[in-house]
């Protein structure tokens, strides 16, 4: 059984745990703002790109794989140490393949290791950041979220640097790695032992019970209706990482470093809605944000894709990255209003957003090779909307603590 933690301890976890949200988002924005400049120093197209973001995404499935053992076997904070370190080695080693050795088969093994790394560490991060909502007893997953949007806001921001200054993508990319390993290192200090994500070794279940338990929420119907809710928006989110910068650059026919620009909108929108979005569900509910939030997402990527200028653009990724902004984190918040199985739930509902997160982006590389970036992105629009139809799902469990909102109390 966990004892009570202070409030000073209360505070310093949750703050290690934003910080670990931030530096994740650091080093995959860092990756996704250069991808034009891979492109172009590779000498390789659309689709040897997209191949590479489906090996990343398949090594990702192996991350989210081995994410439930590794809480089984070590818990939640110890797994993150072995997980940060893998993809901080991954963003170094994807600087090397690209710019160093110009070889497309090391980018590919960085790749790899950043996916393997990444979706095991998100999956244990999201499994902490729940364990902190519960709690505070109110709705904080969007808040960080937030920090995983600010993260990509820092690292696209100094990607469109990066890109003016005619920077390379290996010092870029190694100054980076460095940064997400030490902060990591740091904020894992901080994070305390806890039962309640199985950190605890002096506990009295075996870990084939444990493992056991993990497993059972497959078997409920609620999982992939809530994993439903998360597909659409993860798409739309893990699309816009990935593909946003050069369907600017080849869709819409503007430089690199406008296309990093817009990569930094999106962000910006993204974070702005992520720190509100906590105060929006303890008012509205968890239902209606995630429906008009869907709406918002649809109309701002149709707006993308159909703008006749660069300012109809911008105004369609502001609302792209606004409605797409609560979907993951208010899933992972649903998947957690049982505490007796948050750890288990919450693992399960990041799988399922993560394999959308991370597989979408090279699928739609391969049919953007047969018909261009901009009519692809039309397969992400219907995606959104199957989202919002599926938002009931997220509506809080009897006794749950948070997402209900109070819009008539």
């Amino acid at each position: 059984m966990d004892t009570p933690l202070t409030r000073s301890q209360l505070v310093n976890w949750r703050t290690a745990v934003f910080t670990i949200f931030f530096v994740t988002g650091l080093g995959f924005a860092s990756w996704a703002s250069r991808l034009p400049a891979v492109k172009r120093d590779l000498g390789i197209d659309d689709q040897q790109i997209g191949i590479l973001l489906f090996l990343s995404g398949a090594a990702a499935i192996v991350g989210l794989s081995i994410a439930n053992f590794l809480v089984v076997r070590w818990g939640a904070r110890r797994g993150m140490l072995a997980t940060i370190v893998t993809f901080s080695l991954g963003v170094v080693v994807v600087g090397l393949g690209v710019q160093f050795l110009g070889s497309y088969a090391v980018t590919a093994v960085g790749l790899a290791l950043m996916g393997i790394g990444m979706s095991a560490t998100d999956v244990m991060m999201n499994v902490e950041a729940a364990a902190v909502e519960q709690a505070f007893e109110r709705t904080l997953m969007p808040l960080f979220h937030a920090f995983f949007s600010l993260g990509t806001v820092a690292g696209a921001g100094l990607g469109v640097l990066m890109a003016t200054w005619d920077i390379g993508v290996a010092w870029h990319l190694w100054v980076v790695g460095v940064l997400v390993l030490l902060a990591g290192l740091v904020a894992l200090r901080a994070v305390p032992v806890r039962e309640v994500v199985l950190d605890d070794p002096a506990t009295t279940t075996s870990r084939r019970d444990r493992l056991v338990e993990q497993l059972a929420v497959w078997r409920d119907p609620r999982t992939y209706a809530i994993g439903a809710i998360m597909l659409g928006m993860a798409f739309a989110e893990g699309s816009a990482n990935d593909w946003l910068a050069i369907a600017m650059v080849d869709g819409h026919g503007e430089t690199e470093a406008v296309g990093a620009i817009a990569l930094t909108v999106f962000s910006v929108s993204m974070t702005v809605f992520r720190v509100l979005g906590g105060p929006i569900v303890d008012r509205i509910g968890r239902v209606w944000t995630l429906r008009i939030l869907a709406i918002a997402a649809g109309v701002g990527l149709v707006l993308f894709i159909v703008a006749p200028n660069l300012p109809v653009a911008f105004v369609g990724i502001a609302l792209w990255g606004a409605g797409a902004s609560l979907g993951f984190p208010l899933g992972m918040s649903a998947a957690a209003d049982d505490p007796a199985k948050a750890a288990a739930s919450v693992s399960a509902a990041a799988t399922i957003g993560y394999l959308a997160f991370l597989c979408g982006p090279p699928v739609l590389g391969w049919i953007s090779h047969q018909i261009g970036i901009l009519p692809t992105l039309w397969i992400i629009v219907g995606l959104i909307a199957l989202s919002g139809l599926a938002s009931g799902a997220a509506k809080p469990i009897a006794g749950s603590k948070v997402g209900a909102g109070h819009a008539h109390g």
